[in-house]
């Protein structure tokens, strides 16, 4: 009996290890059950108890891999050593830490369609509000919090403690027995963080998630956000695939240099110096504009966009218009740059040393004023800095407008993020009047935003209807057309070529907005007051973000060879319009009438654009798939190679 008590001391700690170990899978389970239910309405297509017991089956390794990586700390502390108390706060701050952080993501995510990766502390660094914004999301959700609050209370409760460490009398028996255990579990260890036993497994990454979903946008419910983040520490972002050898080949097929000189030989290709004026819109997503979307309901669909939709019959905007992005650091390179977001935000990775032209650049150098409007502080998601890299000479931010005593200063401030739409607007034009033509601006906006909040004075105009952000949107509108009225009053309105888009997508309530490409349906509208040329129409052809820039060095018939990964929408037939974007893994390309879903080595699906819930998977019936997969390659190869190569200049 007492040789067996001894064994049983010796094995306590490993017992102990392996019942908090299992309650921690508990926890994690428990987590993606939330990001479930939170997020419904993104994951309901298709989802059947087979599937959704194949999605789980997936997180169980990724959880695997997440818990005993952050657990490492306090399985040496509990197996090593006598301090029992220690491990247990270790193993709860450990699990607190992960807790919050997928319960946090699973609000983060409807915003994202994607797990949080390390770039988002390089993202959100210079902000100062985000106790603020934090602070409304725990009002918002406060279930989230009592759910966090009592399962951290479980889980305390619950932990099994080893007992005193027989360490003292017999340590020359005790630590050897207990590093041998160590020992011992150490190839299970590595095989549950690799995510396998087999020697030809690589360690699993993100990207791996896609082998157990059906669409991209279920990986981020297979992955969870400890594993997302540790992941992509120190990570290389860009990897050089080889899918051409042959560099004619490649460039033969796609290339991201602009030679206009060489194909636009025509008498009229006199560069035209016309002011260019791009509002990037915070979060103006095609579902909340009524004109882009007249067979929504049965016809019935009006949106929140009164102003916007009577721009809309002036304008050219296309039939299939997307971003590039999910987020506005990703909005910013493409809208202004032509520059996609593959795998993290470009402007948030060793990449953005790189050299980098952009619309203002190109239009500096042939004697452009050039200038950056955005109502936040100054540093603010970056923006500063991408603007100066990519060639504004000026900025306007928060401290700005305040030092302006023509408006209303800080009284003017939302409160958490930026100054109110409607104010900045005006001081924008009013900014753009004292400017010298020709000259090319960029306004990003701030008030259709969480946390979703309008002046006080516009809450009985605009009441709280269908989604938070709805009131927003129409506020946003109201302040875009005050803008353009205020404008059409200036000398340069005539001779200023105009474009509306959003940085990306938000809140849905449409299942068609929820797809995979739905949910970055971004407008693309090109208004030109001055020109009696072109005839306003909405162009059945695939847009996307990238395209702003050449398109509108066409417009302006610009000679010189430029960079840039879109093309001349307006000058180029609709067949050979397509758009590009990436989410969880994999790439989706739209081109011929179809969305074709890459994982980076095959096709994993093709879908008819006709076919909006994208519910009939026709991988291999298509007969552009062939082509269509060869010119996507090209696409990702340039990209990588010129991302690695600081090669994003002619």
């Amino acid at each position: 009996m007492k040789i067996q008590s001894k064994i049983t001391s010796y094995f306590a700690p490993l017992a102990a290890l392996l019942c908090n170990l299992a309650l921690a899978y508990v926890l994690y389970f428990l987590a993606r059950i939330v990001y479930l239910l939170v997020n419904y309405s993104y994951f309901e297509q298709g989802l059947s108890w087979s599937h959704l017991t194949e999605l789980f089956r997936g997180g169980l390794v990724f959880d695997t891999s997440a818990i005993l990586v952050t657990h490492i700390p306090y399985v040496v502390l509990l197996l090593l050593t006598p301090w029992r108390k220690l491990a247990q706060w270790v193993y709860v701050g450990i699990n607190t830490m992960a807790l919050a952080a997928n319960l946090i993501d699973s609000v983060y995510f409807r915003y994202t369609m994607r797990r949080t990766t390390t770039t988002v502390f390089s993202e959100f660094q210079n902000e100062n509000n985000l106790i603020g914004v934090f602070s409304t999301e725990l009002i918002h959700h406060w279930y989230l919090v009592i759910l966090f609050a009592v399962s951290i209370w479980g889980l305390w409760n619950l932990y099994r403690d080893p007992g005193e460490a027989n360490s003292g009398k017999c340590w020359w028996r005790w630590y050897p027995s207990q590093v041998l255990v160590l020992a011992a579990l150490a190839p299970f260890v590595v095989a549950g963080i690799r995510g396998g036993f087999a020697t030809a497994v690589r360690p699993i990454t993100i990207s791996n998630a896609n082998q157990y979903a059906n669409r991209p946008i279920e990986a981020a419910l297979v992955l969870n956000t400890p594993f997302s983040i540790y992941r992509t520490i120190g990570k290389d972002v860009f990897v050089v695939p080889t899918y051409f050898t042959d560099q004619k080949e490649l460039e033969a097929i796609y290339s991201p240099i602009h030679n206009p000189s060489q194909t636009n030989l025509t008498s009229d290709s006199i560069f035209t110096k016309k002011n260019v004026v791009v509002l990037i819109v915070e979060s103006f997503g095609c579902e909340y504009i009524g004109a882009l979307n007249k067979t929504l309901e049965n016809g019935r669909y009006k949106g929140y966009t009164p102003y916007v939709d009577s721009l809309i019959a002036k304008s050219i905007t296309f039939s299939h218009t997307y971003c590039n992005g999910r987020k506005s650091i990703d909005g910013m390179p493409s809208i202004l740059s032509s520059i996609p977001m593959f795998v993290e935000p470009f402007f948030l990775t060793p990449a953005s040393m790189n050299h980098v032209s952009g619309i203002a650049s190109l239009l500096a150098d042939e004697g452009y004023q050039t200038a950056f409007f955005h109502g936040a502080q100054r540093g603010s998601m970056g923006f500063q800095a991408f603007s100066r890299a990519t060639g504004f000479q000026e900025y306007y931010g928060r401290e700005d407008y305040n030092a302006d005593t023509r408006f209303g200063g800080d009284a003017d401030f939302d409160g958490m993020w930026a100054i109110w739409d409607e104010p900045f607007l005006q001081y924008y034009a009013t900014k753009m009047s004292e400017m010298k033509e020709p000259f090319m601006t960029a306004v990003f906006t701030a008030s259709s935003h969480h946390p979703y909040a309008i002046p006080e004075q516009y809450k009985d105009r605009y009441p709280e209807e269908g989604l938070i952000i709805h009131k927003c949107i129409r506020y946003t509108d109201m302040a875009i057309g005050r803008f353009f009225e205020k404008a059409s009053h200036e000398p340069w309105f005539n001779n200023t070529i105009f474009v509306l888009t959003s940085d990306h997508t938000n809140l849905s309530d449409h299942e068609f907005y929820q797809t995979d490409i739905g949910g970055f349906s971004s407008p693309i509208i090109i208004y030109e007051p001055g020109n009696t040329e072109r005839q306003p129409e909405i162009q059945e052809k695939v847009a996307q973000q990238i395209d702003i820039l050449p398109t509108i060095m066409g417009m302006l018939h610009y000679q010189k060879p430029y960079f840039a990964f879109g093309i001349d929408v307006i000058n180029t037939p609709a067949e050979n319009t397509w758009a590009v974007n990436y989410l969880n893994g994999i790439y989706q390309y739209v081109k011929h009438g179809y969305v074709l879903q890459f994982d980076g080595q095959q096709a994993k699906a093709v879908y008819a654009l006709s076919d909006s819930l994208m519910k009939q998977d026709l991988k291999g019936k298509v007969l552009q798939q062939p082509q269509m997969e060869r010119e996507l390659k090209a696409i990702i190869q340039q990209y990588m190679e010129r991302m690695v190569n600081d090669r994003l200049t002619p």
